[in-house]
């Protein structure tokens, strides 16, 4: 695995073999994941028929063989961490470490020890050298979510790493060089973060080698129902239920739904009809708890006014105009592009429910 010439120092032989072992346990942790995620033709757990995934998915395979940086652009829910998966599983890198971050799940002043590691009194409590996620992934793949939340001043540190494959531990001179790919993903608009200054720009463009949009749920409906299908043999074998599908009205309701949550709300909502369900199939009433919301009839994203209907299009207009002017920050001729209604006819419909004074009023 690696060699040391003596006299060694104690604590680089306790970095190596931790290394050693950590590399074997992600090995076989990695050998069960390409099991999971291809063990048919759908990509395991990444399912879909529709045009736009079956478009990431071809870009998936063919990025994959490179060793370009990948950011994962998408909502949250959409499924990006197994795309970054993926990407590693069909890489020459596949049987090497594949380490996942979460940078908003860590405070910043962690962060940095969690990714670079410390050395030996770098800080209160410091009282061995650490290796960082860095070091851990070495030859392998590092995927790094939420990345739009990474403190300005780490980015820097970060993007020495993709320029010059190197960087120091916190509290430490000797430069740790490294050979990882970097895959990295966000629900945030990074472009407009560089515009505030809370994102480097020369960072995205060294992240975004090569961007892959992940689309939401919303936009893929048509693959509701086969993911659905999907969770409920998985909740079933893992609760060792016999249910065999959803009843039509079931089925319905969540075709229905705009799934704000994506791909991760539809499999909470799976599991809880499977936990609440003592039949064959899943009824509406199982789902009722997680889908009664959409009794008022929110507006998908990407469709026009005209296609809402129902007893609560008034309610539904109202908060849909109000969602996109805060979007668009208040830039009424985007919003009325993005409602797909003129321009006149929004200014009618802002004076109709009254919508200035909503906003106002912090709505």
């Amino acid at each position: 695995y690696d060699f040391i010439t003596k006299p060694f120092d104690t604590d680089h032989l306790c970095v190596l073999v931790g290394r050693a072992l950590e590399n074997r346990r992600l090995v076989a942790e990695n050998s069960l994941l390409r099991q999971e995620l291809f063990g048919s033709s759908n990509f395991g757990q990444i399912i879909g028929k529709n045009d736009k995934m079956i478009e990431v998915s071809k870009l998936i395979q063919k990025v994959a063989s490179s060793d370009a940086s990948v950011l994962l652009q998408g909502e949250s829910g959409t499924g990006k961490e197994l795309f970054a998966r993926a990407i590693h599983t069909l890489s020459f890198r596949k049987d090497k470490p594949y380490i996942a971050l979460n940078c908003a799940a860590i405070p910043g002043e962690l962060l940095e020890n969690e990714l670079f590691g410390s050395e030996k009194g770098a800080f209160t409590g410091a009282h061995a050298r650490k290796m960082g996620k860095f070091e851990i992934a070495h030859t392998g793949t590092i995927f790094l979510d939420e990345i739009g939340d990474m403190d300005i001043t780490l980015q820097a540190k970060l993007l020495r790493v993709l320029q010059q494959k190197n960087f120091e531990r916190l509290g430490g001179t000797k430069t740790v060089d490294v050979d990882v790919r970097i895959v990295a993903a966000t629900n945030m608009d990074l472009p407009e973060l560089i515009r505030l200054k809370k994102f480097r720009e020369d960072l995205y463009y060294r992240l975004s080698v090569f961007p892959i949009f992940v689309p939401p749920l919303r936009e893929r409906a048509d693959d509701v129902a086969e993911l659905a299908e999907f969770f409920i043999e998985k909740f079933c074998r893992e609760m060792k239920k016999s249910i065999k599908s959803l009843t039509k009205e079931a089925g319905n309701l969540l075709m229905k739904y705009h799934w704000p949550g994506n791909v991760r709300e539809l499999e909470n909502t799976i599991e809880r009809a499977i936990i609440l369900s003592e039949g064959k199939k899943i009824t509406p009433d199982h789902l009722a708890i997680r889908l009664r919301r959409d009794d008022e009839v929110q507006l998908r994203e990407g469709a026009g006014l005209k296609e809402i209907g129902g007893y609560a299009q008034k309610r539904a207009e109202k908060a849909a105009i109000i969602r996109v002017l805060k979007d668009v920050r208040n830039n009424k001729r985007k919003a009325s592009k993005i409602l797909k209604i003129d321009y006149t006819t929004l200014f009618d419909k802002i004076k109709k429910y009254e919508i200035d004074k909503a906003m106002s009023e912090g709505a």
